[in-house]
């Protein structure tokens, strides 16, 4: 005769059954919160919260704040070598930068100091801001700052070298400039996004976003949903060294777990004014 299971046995079976209804759920639903799975199955919070952690172990689930989503078969992430130039990037996606551009601007305008990085989407919502008297902007973009020539914020650009392609001021006396300042907001645009981070094409503008991620409190990353998946010669930063992303579209799960757990605020941009 058989032996009957042991307590260990029983609570392994237990443990295979609560997995399977849990994927079960999530393969319904999407996501599921620890709280209400654990009242449906009749178990506690932290049984639930050790079997989640056992199925990302195994690549079944991603655990974000309060419960999982669903994992997906990672999706190949995109290379760029080269840097386009702006007029080019400029045109690229036009109607969903503005309308992050757009959506950025109307965030900014209720501070008082704002960093703007260089970049097309910045470039954009700088241009929303010329009637905000209130400003004062600090930016390495002479874009940006020629853009704001003769509006209504003060606008201080760095000190330092010109870099011709994307005509952003970078090296040691830049950075070491805006480093003894404190923003109250700093906007910062990107090459792309994956669920480890943020990235951009050149060393030479990277040192000064991470000034303005350092020397900010509070960090918006601007990024169009075209560049999703993307990534480029220097990461920036991770999720959890920005607060806000806006954007055009919901990003891929694994990008908004990633966020979610970062505990980073996500906006999808309405659609600008005559798209």
């Amino acid at each position: 005769m058989a032996e009957p299971p042991s307590g260990e046995d029983r609570q392994r079976l237990l443990s295979h059954v609560r997995h399977a209804r849990i994927l079960d759920h999530l393969a319904a639903a999407g996501s599921i919160g620890v709280a209400a799975i654990a009242a449906e199955l009749g178990v506690s919070d932290m049984t639930i919260r050790r079997d989640l952690l056992e199925l990302e172990r195994d690549g079944r689930l991603l655990r974000v704040h309060g419960g999982a989503v669903l994992a997906e078969t990672p999706a190949s992430v995109a290379m760029d070598s080269e840097e386009p130039r702006f007029d080019a990037r400029l045109r690229r996606g036009s109607d969903a930068k503005s309308a992050i551009a757009a959506c950025a601007a109307g965030i900014v305008a209720g501070y008082r100091t704002c960093a703007i990085d260089v970049g097309t989407t910045t470039y954009l919502m700088a241009g929303h801001l010329r009637e905000a008297g209130h400003l004062k902007v600090f930016t390495n973009s002479l874009r940006v700052s020629a853009l704001l020539d003769g509006g209504a914020p003060e606008v201080y650009v760095a000190g330092g070298r010109v870099r011709a392609e994307e005509m952003s001021v970078w090296g040691p006396t830049a950075t070491a400039q805006f480093e003894k300042l404190w923003f109250d907001v700093a906007v910062l645009g990107t090459s792309g996004i994956t669920p480890e981070g943020f990235f951009d094409y050149s060393f030479e503008d990277t040192d000064m976003k991470r000034v303005y991620l350092r020397r900010s409190g509070f960090k918006i990353l601007l990024c169009d949903s075209a560049k999703f998946q993307r990534m480029s010669l220097v990461q920036v930063g991770t999720l959890a060294d920005i607060n806000l992303l806006i954007t055009d579209a919901e990003p891929p799960s694994r990008i908004a777990a990633a966020l979610a757990a970062a505990r980073v605020e996500l906006r999808i941009a309405p659609p600008a004014a005559g798209q």
